[in-house]
């Protein structure tokens, strides 16, 4: 049997994959629209226990759909990001806390001056569990919001999710001077103000 040296410790090399292969095991997926997938990508990237955050697309019946099929309307699918995390270091709730924080939760079928289905904000939950916590995260959210309007975001089984393409994925990062223009020229983050005040946005 091969053996691997771990500092002083020689292993069987079979033990070290099954480990691995634990250790991945134990990661989850969130997924959540919540308009322009640019501008949801950085708020979860900045989390302690996220290990990726991937645009794309999801909710619609079109198989493998284009970013100008989706944006055109007609695909049934929404602007998304799919989080892969680990819960050992940060919860589903948190996770949901800082979704709600980064969406206007009382439209429907927009987000800011994105209009259209495709731009609809969602929580696609995995899990039966999920579920729950988003159930309970919405409930407690209309008890203690502070602005009047109801909130309209919509629970969902999450489906099949097409990732973007590439030119897509962080595109604050690859892009930022046109990223922070469009961000502003939308009117996201005026709104999130209003919202939520200085709790907009936060991904602490």
């Amino acid at each position: 049997m091969k053996t691997i040296l771990l500092g002083m410790l020689a292993l069987p090399l079979t033990l070290v994959a099954a480990d691995t292969v634990k250790a991945a095991a134990k990661l989850e997926k969130a997924t959540f629209a919540g308009g322009c997938f640019w501008c949801m990508e950085h708020p979860f990237d900045a989390l302690p226990g996220v290990v990726s955050v991937t645009a794309g697309y999801t909710g619609g019946q079109k198989k493998d759909p284009t970013y100008n099929e989706v944006s055109a309307g007609g695909t049934g699918h929404a602007e998304a990001v799919q989080i892969v995390f680990d819960p050992s270091k940060i919860t589903y709730g948190k996770l949901l806390d800082v979704f709600w924080r980064n969406i206007d939760p009382t439209v429907k079928d927009r987000q800011f001056c994105d209009i259209g289905n495709q731009y609809r904000a969602a929580i696609f939950y995995h899990t039966e569990e999920q579920r729950r916590a988003a159930s309970q995260s919405k409930e407690a959210l209309e008890k203690t919001k502070t602005f009047k309007e109801p909130v309209v975001t919509g629970i969902v089984p999450a489906g099949e999710f097409y990732p973007a393409e590439e030119y897509h994925q962080h595109y604050y990062k690859k892009n930022p001077i046109r990223y922070h223009y469009y961000r502003n020229g939308c009117g996201r983050d005026r709104r999130l103000k209003e919202l939520w005040g200085s709790a907009a946005g936060d991904a602490k």
